[in-house]
């Protein structure tokens, strides 16, 4: 059986798209950065709580106060990618409830009036949407470079508040040269679908 979606954008999103790791000096517009997230905005989360939040880190000056968080190996490309955004999971998406999820306002206080229901309901959606940004960024013919290697309580500090958790750090551009590492190898269907 083949696939609705055309066998090019397959392979766009997912097929040869791969981790950046360098990219050219080409800008990632704000234009750019709003019809990706006009795109993956719809990618569903449980009770449409959408709790991603993107800082985008476009100064030179930011850049280098992000950069001192990151690890060694992940530096250099932090600090030459045209765009870097730090995705976080909002903690307090719940006051947003009442016009997100209008078919149950009451959800907000239902099941979300413990800040550790938030935070592990917070954590788990975002996440959802990250990976929708990271193909929404492929989407827009840009590569992505996702990386978790970076002190989280530092950019916490550095870039957010107390309601916000890092999730991943992601490099935005126009793939430079070398910018792929081979691909690593993948589980085949037999090893990961089970059927009962």
């Amino acid at each position: 059986m083949s696939l609705v979606l055309d066998p090019a954008a397959q392979d766009l999103l997912f097929r040869e798209a791969r981790t950046a790791n360098t990219f050219t000096d080409e800008p990632v517009t704000d234009e750019q950065v709003q019809a990706i997230y006009d795109l993956v905005k719809y990618g569903p989360t449980a009770f449409n709580q959408t709790p991603l939040r993107i800082t985008l880190v476009r100064s030179a000056e930011a850049r280098e106060r992000l950069v001192q968080h990151m690890a060694e190996g992940n530096q250099a490309k932090t600090a030459a990618a045209p765009l870097v955004a730090i995705l976080s999971a909002d903690n307090e998406f719940h006051e947003e409830l009442p016009a997100l999820f209008p078919a149950f306002p009451q959800a907000k206080d239902v099941f979300f009036s413990e800040r550790a229901a938030r935070e592990s309901a917070a954590g788990m959606n975002a996440a959802l949407q990250a990976a929708y940004f990271i193909v929404g960024v492929r989407a827009a013919g840009l590569a992505a470079g996702p990386m978790t290697g970076f002190d989280f309580e530092g950019v916490r500090k550095e870039f957010l508040d107390d309601d916000h958790t890092p999730l991943m750090v992601v490099n935005i551009g126009k793939p430079g040269a070398d910018a792929w590492y081979p691909r690593s190898p993948r589980l085949e269907y037999d090893q990961v679908i089970t059927t009962v």
